[in-house]
């Protein structure tokens, strides 16, 4: 005869050979349903009025969801990436305890004799009862949320509490689940991250460079604020105002519109102040406006600070400076790094022109605002996609010499370091002072366009002939007909016949945190 005892699961069923052989299994068991019946019958001021609320608002992730569609829309691009990461975190949660939690422990839910029945669910779940999927959920995306944000996922992590504690409060769960769910969540978090590592994880080198000054309260930083970067508007006035919130002593000069001084001009006064002063140059603006001013800093021997402020900065994302408080929190500490810059000349022993980011001839730059306008509705994959497909089907190739070979290219790219990712544009460096340029060629030719965009779709780039990657120290390119432009960092500029790339190897000073 089968023998039964009464524990977590209702009727736990015990095999008559194991016999008493898992104590700690039953006394587990038993102290799951005390806590439960403890929870149950005990008054908890204030909480019958949100906790039944807030465990229907988490049904099927929705609260989560809101809270990241919300970041998504009102916050920066850290907010986007702490809320995406969340919920990829999420959904792997909730794929793992549907699929094989909740398949592989087959537990009754708790009976609700002992939980009053204004707290009781209208429609109780019809699922079994381990692990808690609230709670995985809950815990997934606030794990996730902190690995990008640590502050973020503080300020989330009493609401994930929350979620979880009415999962009891209301008798649809044991402790145990929630328990087991909130871990399963974390480790969910954690085997997104392994996959797709977080910026921290990924922080350019540090290379500590030396005379780089700290000026508490932004005292000695003279920042040129350009009016004319960022979408549309640029620099909205309140940007400006942060800047002096961050770094109260420090001299702000806006530049760009009629009414203030050339960016040039406003660049070399911010220079000679800062160089009298013993302190450093701060430029506040997009790619263009950081190129330029990295420029004047080189020429005048000073560290440069950073400060987020255009339509993308990828340099100084990929320096590790997203926000104004990033940048303030270097410059206060004195904690800088010695980065390459790129250039090229169009006569031996002139003076280059720099880059921070990319250089380009033919169809690269429309590849590029292409794939920024659709990566944030469709992801990054797909966008390359499409961009590859409107580009090359509109635009015509180019005839360039690249070290004295003539070819038919429909795009030519050079970065300043090498970019993480195969394809066509690639959007991000790990390392910004290894002295090579990317070079990336995309050759025309016999149907050079349906290869490419075939590979593209199978995601058999890096195996194409039509696309070619190296890593270079210089580059010549010649025989560039009247006509032709060139891109670097934003800025477009009729192509010369004949120029050279060069590197110049931890020529910049920047301000940056350097890891603990």
């Amino acid at each position: 005869m089968k023998r039964t005892t009464r524990g977590t699961v209702g009727l736990l069923y015990v095999p008559p050979s194991s016999g008493y052989r898992w104590p700690m299994r039953k006394l587990l068991s038993t102290w799951d349903r005390e806590i439960f019946d403890s929870v149950a019958s005990r008054h908890w001021p204030g909480a019958q009025r949100v906790l039944p609320r807030l465990t229907r608002t988490a049904d099927h992730g929705l609260l989560w969801m809101g809270i990241a569609a919300g970041a998504a829309a009102l916050g920066g691009r850290p907010m986007r990436r702490a809320a995406l990461r969340g919920v990829a975190s999420l959904a792997a949660a909730s794929a793992t305890v549907n699929t094989l939690g909740k398949r592989s422990v087959r537990r009754n839910r708790p009976l609700l004799d002992a939980v009053p029945v204004i707290r009781q669910l209208n429609r109780q779940p019809f699922t079994t009862s381990f692990p808690s999927g609230h709670a995985a959920s809950a815990a997934a995306f606030a794990t996730g949320v902190a690995f990008e944000n640590k502050w973020w996922g503080l300020a989330l992590a009493p609401v994930a509490a929350s979620v979880a504690f009415s999962r009891v409060y209301t008798g649809v769960h044991y402790p145990g689940d929630v328990l087991a769910g909130a871990a399963l969540g974390v480790g969910a978090a954690l085997a997104v991250r392994g996959l797709a590592p977080t910026r921290a994880q990924l922080a350019p080198p540090a290379r500590p460079a030396a005379d780089a000054p700290s000026l508490p309260g932004g005292r000695g930083l003279f920042v040129v604020a350009n009016h004319a970067s960022g979408q549309r508007t640029g620099p909205r006035p309140d940007r400006v105002q942060e800047v002096r919130g961050v770094l109260p002593e420090a001299e702000v000069v806006l530049c760009g519109d009629p009414e203030s001084p050339p960016m040039d001009k406003a660049l070399e006064q911010a220079a000679e102040q800062a160089k009298q002063a013993g302190g450093a140059l701060g430029v506040l603006g997009g790619d263009g406006t950081v190129c330029a001013a990295a420029a004047v800093a080189v020429r005048h021997g000073l560290p440069l600070a950073v400060l987020p402020g255009g339509t993308r900065n990828h340099f100084a994302y990929d320096l590790g400076i997203e926000t104004l408080t990033d940048a303030a929190r270097a410059v206060e500490s004195g904690e800088a790094v010695a980065v390459d810059l790129a250039g090229f000349r169009t006569a031996p022993g002139e003076d280059p022109t720099y880059f921070l980011n990319t250089f380009s001839v033919g169809a690269y730059p429309e590849l590029v605002r292409v794939r920024e306008e659709w990566a944030g509705r469709i992801g990054a994959w797909p966008a390359g996609v499409l961009a590859a497909w409107k580009v090359l089907r509109t635009a015509d190739p180019v005839t360039v010499e690249v070290n004295g070979k003539r070819r038919e290219v429909w795009l030519l790219f050079a970065g300043n370091c090498a970019y993480r990712g195969l394809g066509l544009a690639p959007v991000r460096r790990h390392d910004l002072a290894d002295g090579v340029l990317d070079v990336r060629v995309v050759h025309g030719g016999r149907l050079a366009r349906t290869r490419l965009l075939t590979a593209a779709l199978t995601g058999a780039l890096r195996h194409s002939p039509v696309l070619s990657e190296s890593r270079m120290r210089s580059v010549r390119l010649g025989g560039l007909t009247e006509g032709s432009v060139l891109a670097y960092d934003g800025e477009v500029s009729p192509a010369p016949r004949e120029l050279t790339i060069c590197k110049e190897n931890e020529a910049l000073t920047v301000y940056r945190l350097l890891p603990e």
